[in-house]
């Protein structure tokens, strides 16, 4: 692809196979563009498709359905084989008659960081459900009984990085069917529904069995919500839900979006009292291993 398409095409990330490659209708006068972002999973092109972006202020609405359409379509009837080259000149050629029509190229003006983080709904995920509720097969009751009452629901400050915006939800929950009822909840928030990626992970201790009831949701950003789960079971928080909402600005972060989701959850649950400060959590480490040190001695 990089002989083909020289200065157009972009690695982005050699190791996770993340490229990507700005399409023109013309080059030397170009009227419309695209960028396509696309990372290789390890079974491409076997048995699985390349996960893709199509980034574009101008693509909106029917438009960006029909391209997602035909590149699927070409997936479909090439399976097996290698379909980069396929889509970006399908792309292009959308491009070129798209430039052979009457109607003029995008009004192209600067706009500020929110007025992008509202736009992300424009994002395209090749892997991500169109209803991420139905997705997550709630079977939630209209009327929810008086001893399943939704949770009062919780929202974190913000933190935005290059574009892309996270921010935490949190509510207190006892039983797996609150977990859904908040869930759903929050996607009847249009801006939450139509985050790029909404990670979550709940803990739940029951009190006869003495153990806790958990689980997670990466939500197509692999491997979040373990990492999630995993920060609330060091914090020993209980009884808890978080939800992670990410908006796709646009520039890929690496493994800082992790740090940016640990942070928005270890915020939210420090701010509404489920574990101390990290500070006080650092103290009461110290002191834990001094009394532990302490009482060794004593036994000696």
């Amino acid at each position: 692809m990089a002989a083909i398409y020289g200065e157009e095409w972009c690695v982005i990330d050699d190791c996770a196979k993340i490229f990507c490659i700005r399409i023109s209708d013309d080059i030397d006068d170009p009227k419309w563009t695209l960028c396509l972002q696309v990372m290789l999973p390890n079974e491409y092109p076997g048995t699985a498709p390349p996960i893709y972006q199509l980034n574009a202020p101008w693509l909106k609405g029917q438009e960006r359905a029909d391209l997602s359409n035909s590149l699927e379509e070409i997936y479909i009837q090439n399976i097996g084989e290698s379909i980069l080259y396929l889509w970006v000149e399908k792309i292009r050629d959308v491009l070129i008659q798209k430039s052979q029509m009457t109607e003029p190229g995008p009004d192209i003006k600067k706009k500020t960081e929110e007025e992008d983080v509202d736009c992300e709904e424009d994002l395209i995920l090749a892997c991500k459900p169109e209803n991420p509720v139905k997705a997550l097969d709630f079977a939630v009751s209209k009327n929810p009984t008086e001893i399943e009452e939704i949770p009062p629901i919780d929202h974190g400050v913000p933190i935005t990085d290059r574009r892309s915006t996270f921010q935490a939800h949190l509510a207190p929950v006892v039983c797996p069917q609150q977990v859904k009822m908040v869930l759903a909840k929050l996607y009847e928030n249009k801006k939450i529904a139509s985050a790029t990626h909404n990670i979550y992970a709940y803990r739940i201790y029951c009190e006869d069995k003495q153990t806790f009831l958990q689980d997670y949701e990466d939500d197509g950003e692999t491997a979040a919500g373990g990492r999630l789960l995993h920060l609330m079971e060091i914090l020993s928080v209980r009884n808890v839900l978080v939800v992670v909402s990410r908006w796709y600005g646009g520039i890929l972060l690496g493994p800082d979006r992790f740090k940016h989701i640990n942070n928005c959850a270890r915020n939210i649950l420090v701010e509404k009292n489920y574990l101390n400060s990290p500070e006080d959590s650092a103290k009461a480490l110290g002191k834990n291993k001094k009394v532990r040190k302490d009482k060794k001695r004593s036994e000696h």
